[in-house]
């Protein structure tokens, strides 16, 4: 996630008015208003983005609860483990977010900016990798199996980026590159790809998680063994991201070369989630036992 895009509602250059919405580059319509702020109450600033990840970390809490009956784990262990991942999360994509743009956004600021989550700056892939890590310190302090822990979890993962998406979206980041494609859409007056018209990326991305959700539910009902579900939620999240990748506008020019951050960080996921479809069914396969041959079978 990028840093807070600000003054979306500043008047428009040719009608003074408010641009209060997204626009359908065909349709020349309003799609919704757009705004990183859903409503202040004196100092306190409720932003649309938090809004969305809260109900995303909600929904898949509850839709994860729901599965881990299938397995016999009580369900009360899912909501106990949903603060080691809300930790684990932020601290992960904070930690991500200040190692990859730390020339950009904090070479040459207070050490103190580091802490001001407040100001945006959160990677998904780093949010993943501090959750990941908190549910496996979660399962050994619990004594519980991690890997069938991980499959009731995989599906609500990409549950929760869907709705995280449209946060992005209310929040003006993880923007597409320019397009004359009909579906393009044209933030507001303010923005800093105004008045270009953009591939909306975060909802390609949020289609593409609920499609995966949905996958990797009707997945976890036929799975093979335990770890399936997870190391498929890895490689099916690494290529559908570099996918979206590819028409993602909001990078610094030439700082990565061809290969944008994501898809970067997508090729290590992609190789786990292959090394645990691969060790994972041999790890759990029954050893074969082989009777000693007798006297008597030689006769």
């Amino acid at each position: 996630m990028a840093p807070l895009v600000k003054d979306y509602f500043a008047p428009h250059h040719e009608t003074g008015r408010p641009c209060l919405g997204l626009i359908f580059e065909r349709f020349a319509s309003t799609l919704f208003a757009v705004h990183p702020i859903a409503f202040q109450f004196e100092a306190l600033k409720v932003t649309w983005y938090g809004i969305f990840v809260v109900a995303g970390f909600m929904a898949g809490l509850w839709t994860a609860s729901r599965r881990a009956l299938r397995e016999r784990i009580d369900p009360e262990i899912i909501f106990d483990l949903g603060p080691w991942l809300l930790v684990g999360t932020i601290l992960g994509a904070r930690v991500l977010y200040v190692v990859s743009y730390w020339k950009e956004a904090f070479a040459g600021k207070p050490i103190t900016e580091i802490f001001m989550v407040q100001h945006g700056g959160l990677v998904f892939y780093g949010g993943l990798i501090g959750a990941t890590l908190a549910c496996v310190l979660f399962a050994f302090r619990r004594h519980l199996a991690l890997w069938r822990l991980a499959d009731v979890l995989a599906p609500s993962i990409a549950l929760g980026s869907s709705f995280g998406r449209w946060g992005c979206l209310m929040n003006g980041c993880c923007y597409g590159r320019p397009t004359t494609m009909p579906w393009g859409i044209r933030f507001p007056y303010g923005h800093e790809t105004w008045p270009q018209y953009v591939h909306p990326t975060e909802i390609y991305d949020s289609l593409l998680n609920m499609g995966l959700f949905l996958f990797l539910a009707w997945l976890f009902r036929r799975k093979k063994f335990d770890g399936q579900v997870f190391a498929l939620y890895l490689i099916c999240y690494a290529v559908l991201r570099s996918f979206v990748e590819i028409f993602r506008g909001d990078y610094p020019a030439l700082h990565w070369g061809w290969l944008t951050p994501g898809q970067l960080t997508s090729i290590p996921i992609l190789a786990a989630g292959a090394i645990l479809l691969w060790k994972l069914p041999r790890k759990m396969m029954p050893t074969r036992v082989v009777a000693k041959e007798t006297l008597a079978d030689k006769v």
